[in-house]
């Protein structure tokens, strides 16, 4: 039976403030490390052992992949990073503070536009100093294919391609995949799997740094669920 983690990223400095952060590359909380740690101990505890682990190309899931690796004792475990994993980007709301912001636009509005499927926030305009169009990491893709922002709906469409050509084949070939990522990446993944509705999944939150594991029939269908 197939096994498949997902670990959202331990609590970053950002989390820490409550400001938006999407695809901003900030490093994780002193808080987020003993979280990432602690997961990783869990995972060691319940004998859960990787053959292949997926992070994204931004730090703080890195660095939670690879303090899971480690107190786990399996820090030489292949990784393969994508952008594709990366949280969802929050356009022009990256960097504002959540309360701040809802003073200003007003609670539902800020609600609509952290938990909607398919509303995006404002966008970041690709000539902003702060846009990913002047990041090297995403120096090899197509500028259409850098967002100015992201609802979940388009976080999905930008991650399945990942699912399908990497994480699914690996599963199919009976390979225990730890996958290091975000909350709204693992929540779209989450979606896709679990067959979420469009207006559930606005219900789903994935606690920072604790292990999701699914066991999956054959055909990836959802066997069981459970948070280590």
């Amino acid at each position: 039976m197939p096994k498949l983690v997902f670990s959202r990223h331990g609590l970053s400095e950002w989390n820490a403030l409550n400001q938006f952060t999407g695809w901003v590359d900030v490093d994780l909380a002193p808080e987020g490390v003993e979280e990432a740690k602690e997961g990783g101990r869990k995972i060691k505890e319940a004998g859960i052992e990787f053959d292949i682990a997926y992070t994204s190309v931004l730090k703080r899931a890195i660095k939670t992949c690879n303090y899971i690796l480690e107190e786990s004792d399996q820090l030489w475990v292949p990784q393969i990073k994508s952008w594709r994993l990366n949280e969802r980007h929050y356009g022009a709301l990256q960097g504002l503070n959540k309360k701040e912001t809802a003073e200003k636009y007003g609670d539902e509005q800020v609600h609509i536009w952290r938990r909607s499927y398919d509303t995006l926030p404002p966008l970041l305009d690709a000539t902003d100093p702060g846009s990913a169009a002047n990041d090297r990491r995403y120096a090899m893709l197509d500028p259409r294919d850098v967002p100015g922002g992201e609802n979940l709906k388009v976080t999905l469409e930008r991650a399945l391609p990942f699912w399908q050509d990497e994480i699914a084949p690996a599963l199919k070939d009976d390979k225990t995949v730890l996958v290091a990522a975000h909350g709204n990446s693992l929540r779209a993944l989450a979606k896709h799997i679990e067959g979420i509705s469009d207006d559930d999944i606005m219900d789903l939150e994935i606690p920072t740094g604790q292990p999701l594991v699914y066991e999956l029939n054959d055909d990836l269908t959802v066997a069981k669920k459970y948070y280590l």
